[in-house]
């Protein structure tokens, strides 16, 4: 027998990549997680999640909507909010193709707000990467910002995301602050836009970032960049033989 269950609203339903999916190590005792769940949390919504890491665009079309549309276990579900965070793997990819990307990013876009009262989107961290991304940044943001127009969608902008704080020594993926810092930005975009928060994602997490944690996470980060840079460097001159 299925049992198919109705409700009004479901509360927010992401699609994405490892940054959504969340995961990873403490950070002054605050654990990593996906950024809109901390945003959920401060909406005091339920939070419905379909990120994978290393997602594409293209998963998104081709795996994320068609696991919703299988697995949910509402007959027509409806959200109060939809988020897409989408393109850091694609604009890192050596397959990078800008038209494809906001083909697939339009159906995405279309997907949520079919379902959702909201819609946001991000734009990506200009210094992303290491080695750098480069220009294929700028063409992906150029357009999620056209797409974002396009639909209606609320835009959250993190293009100037950086910073030891919020970000591991690989320039991609955020630290379990940053992900605290990307649901905080999120929040104030929605309350622009008339969906205010309950709560502030730092108060639930309550982060032990004295002098001595601080000073902890810098040596860290120092030696993970060096590393990081010495496998730049070894790649390198592998490359050029």
């Amino acid at each position: 027998m299925t049992f198919v269950t109705t409700a009004d609203h479901q509360g927010v339903l992401a699609f994405g990549d490892s940054i959504t999916n969340g995961g990873g190590e403490l950070q002054w005792g605050v654990a990593l997680q996906s950024w809109v769940q901390w945003l959920s949390r401060g909406l005091g919504l339920p939070f419905t999640n379909y990120a994978v890491d290393g997602a594409r665009v293209s998963d998104v079309i081709e795996r994320q909507i068609p696991a919703h549309q299988s697995l949910n276990a509402v007959g027509e579900p409806r959200y109060q909010l939809g988020c897409l965070y989408i393109g850091v793997n694609d604009v890192r990819s050596l397959e990078w193709d800008a038209a494809s990307y906001e083909r697939d990013l339009t159906q995405a876009l279309s997907y949520l707000h079919g379902l959702c009262e909201r819609v946001l989107t991000v734009l990506i961290p200009l210094d992303l990467g290491r080695p750098r991304a480069g220009a294929k940044v700028r063409d992906a943001n150029a357009a999620i910002e056209r797409q974002a127009k396009q639909t209606n969608s609320l835009l959250l902008d993190l293009r100037d995301f950086a910073g030891r704080e919020f970000l591991m020594s690989d320039h991609v993926h955020p630290t379990a602050m940053g992900q605290i810092e990307i649901a905080t930005r999120a929040l104030d975009v929605l309350k622009a836009n008339g969906l205010p928060a309950r709560t502030q994602p730092r108060a639930l997490a309550n982060p032990h970032d004295g002098p001595k944690s601080r000073a902890r996470a810098v040596l860290t980060y120092a030696w993970r960049s060096a590393k990081q840079s010495l496998r730049i460097a070894i790649y390198s001159r592998l490359s050029r033989r």
